[in-house]
């Protein structure tokens, strides 16, 4: 086997035995790696029961992979996964670093985590060293805290053990805030101090396993691969096609902080009760002043896409994140009514410090804005907080409020569509229609309504990981957006920034061959690998359980919201069309290969050999008859 490791660590932190498998050949070709492995071990595992497991539950999985890709396509990342807490359904939720490429070069494609610590604990592992340690000393701490102690724990055992070796260069590492630690459905799993693997709410699966982080530090090579000539060549071809793409290098997608909403009409403001802004203070221009890093890539990155900003003085002194992207400037600034800076800058770092996904807990923010707004939830619910929109202290003191459980906060760490069932039933009022999600998920901050922006009708009503923007379904299936595409850098697992151009695109077929000398055209590609890990995330998300289950009659559908005409901007009057949303579900399924239910077809289960996810999947055919 080329471009992998050949062995994935596995750890039961009820026991502490710690053990080393490996996957076969035919089955890595099958599914490749990341979220295509995900699928097929936690299926294989929790199938056949699926619909009890609690995702917060000692029997869930919480899986760390690598695939063939990284390390030697541009962008280091791993993919995240597990029963999400948030669907009930299966999640590739992936994360930026190098951390996978130091797992890789320690003789690792992955880890699996199985059972529940007693007490908090961290892994640590140097090359074919693996290690439970204590926590406890940690649990409870932030970002910032975590990271430093932790490299210097980890620096002080590695030259205490290696002294002829000198100074070691810091460990990588993934890990969980207070957010992660209580169980708040909307933590995420972090990297660095402010790279985050949100989508699918593992932080919390990481809280509830009492793990508090993972450090590695590899000293080998990276594996082989099939022709290391080839490899260069088309490593060489990807980085000077992604490097034509200046302008994302110079500004990052936060960029589209201030042209979404006024050029698009397709950001959220005001928790998607409009979707235009022409608001120039939050323009790029105004962000770069904090800028005091401007190029920063993870490893092997062409695109540099990040920046590190910095507030150094004013009422917001001392924080310090990735210049908010994209997505945290809309769901930590506009949806909130917050149109400086400085106080998304702000915002932004507080969730990272906590442990929270930027989208998801923004978007839960703002639906507590608005239940504010319309008088559901008052200030008595709220410890006394007013929370007005542009209000960037009250945020950050409800922000704490979610990642202590503390009052209403218990409620809202369970995100926003289960909050917004459980705020309609003691309130007696249907709080369900100001929450914008998809299958339990925060929808990304890009609008449909205008029509300008990337989405279309399914593509999150349809999508198997729910309001995921970086995994959207979408026809023609073999389109650049699609979600089998999705699925491909997220197997494979890399970066799709570096693969925006269709020129990288095309030379990433060439990559795969030269790193794992399986010539997997585009075609196998599109109508048989990615549609096996589509349909088994299907089947996972229709299964469900225990506490939610999505019925495609119902669910398979956008927020309500989207179905109220926009009243602000150049395309006021413009909303979803209601029929042109069922007649595009149902062509969906038609492509894709759902019957007329969306629930995976038979006979398209055994073209791809999953007989077992066809048989457990008829008790959900014969529940839509």
């Amino acid at each position: 086997m080329r471009g992998y490791a050949g062995k994935i660590l596995e750890v039961d932190l009820s026991t502490g035995n710690i053990k080393e498998i490996r996957i076969e050949e035919e089955i890595l070709r099958q599914y490749i790696g990341g979220r295509g492995l995900a699928a097929k071990i936690l299926w294989d595992r929790l199938g056949d029961r699926w619909e009890e497991i609690d995702p917060l539950g000692p029997e869930n999985l919480l899986l760390a992979l690598t695939g063939p890709l990284t390390g030697f396509a541009p962008g280091g990342r791993i993919c995240i996964s597990g029963k999400s807490p948030q669907s009930n359904g299966m999640i590739g939720s992936t994360i930026g670093g190098e951390f996978p490429v130091e797992l890789k070069c320690a003789g690792y494609d992955g880890i699996i985590f199985t059972g529940a610590a007693e007490k908090p604990v961290y892994l640590l592992i140097k090359d074919s060293d693996v290690e439970i340690k204590d926590a406890s000393h940690i649990w409870g701490k932030g970002a910032r805290e975590t990271v430093l102690t932790l490299v210097r724990e980890a620096r002080r055992e590695f030259e205490s053990r290696s002294r002829s070796r000198g100074l070691w260069k810091e460990p990588s590492m993934i890990y969980i805030g207070p957010a992660g630690e209580r169980l708040c459905r909307v933590a995420a799993v972090t990297s660095k101090w402010a790279h985050a693997a949100g989508y699918g709410g593992y932080g919390a699966v990481m809280g509830s396993k009492k793990l508090k982080a993972v450090l590695v530090k590899g000293t080998g090579p990276l594996p082989d691969v099939f022709n290391p000539e080839g490899t260069l060549e088309y490593a060489d071809k990807i980085v000077k096609a992604t490097l034509k793409l200046d302008f994302f290098r110079r500004w990052g997608t936060g960029a589209a902080g201030y042209t979404v909403g006024a050029e698009l009409s397709a950001e959220p403001v005001l928790n998607w009760q409009e979707e235009w802004h022409d608001e120039k203070s939050f323009g790029v221009d105004k962000f770069e002043t904090f800028w005091v890093k401007r190029f920063w890539g993870d490893f092997g990155c062409a695109i540099t896409c990040l920046k590190l900003a910095v507030i150094d003085s004013g009422p917001f002194k001392g924080a310090i994140t990735d210049n908010p992207d994209y997505e945290n400037q809309a769901y930590l600034g506009t949806n909130l009514g917050i149109f400086k800076p400085e106080g998304n800058i702000y915002l932004t770092a507080l969730a990272d410090e906590l442990g929270f996904c930027g989208i998801q807990v923004g978007n839960l923010l703002a639906f507590a804005a608005e239940l504010y707004q319309r008088g559901i939830l008052t200030k008595d619910d709220l410890e006394g907080i007013e929370l007005e929109w542009g209000n960037t202290k009250a945020f950050a003191d409800l922000l704490r409020m979610i990642a202590e459980r503390r009052g209403i906060g218990d409620i809202l760490a369970e995100g926003t569509y289960r909050a917004a069932l459980k705020i309609s039933r003691l309130k007696s009022v249907d709080a369900t229609a100001y929450a914008v999600t998809s299958k339990g998920i925060a929808i990304g901050a890009h609008g449909m309504r205008s029509g300008k922006d990337y989405p279309h009708y399914v593509s999150y009503s349809c999508s198997v990981q729910g309001g995921d923007h970086t995994s959207v379904a979408y026809i023609p299936l073999e389109h650049g957006s699609s979600e089998l595409r999705a699925i491909l850098y997220d197997s494979g697992v890399l970066c799709w920034f570096n693969f925006f151009s269709p020129e990288a695109q095309e030379h990433l077929w060439g990559l795969l061959e030269a790193v794992t000398g399986w010539k997997i055209t585009p075609e196998e590609w599109l109508n048989v690998i990615a549609r096996r890990i589509l349909h088994i995330q299907r089947a996972m998300l229709l299964l469900g359980g225990p506490d939610l289950k999505w019925n495609p009659k119902v669910h398979d559908d956008v927020p309500r919201r989207w179905y109220e005409p926009l009243t602000k901007g150049p395309h006021s009057g413009k909303a979803l069309d209601k029929s042109k949303m069922q007649e595009a579900v149902k062509e969906y399924y038609r492509v894709v290969g759902w019957d007329e239910n969306g629930v995976p077809a038979s006979e398209e289960l055994k073209r791809l050999e999953l007989d077992s996810v066809d048989k457990k999947l008829e008790q959900i055919r014969q529940s839509l008859k």
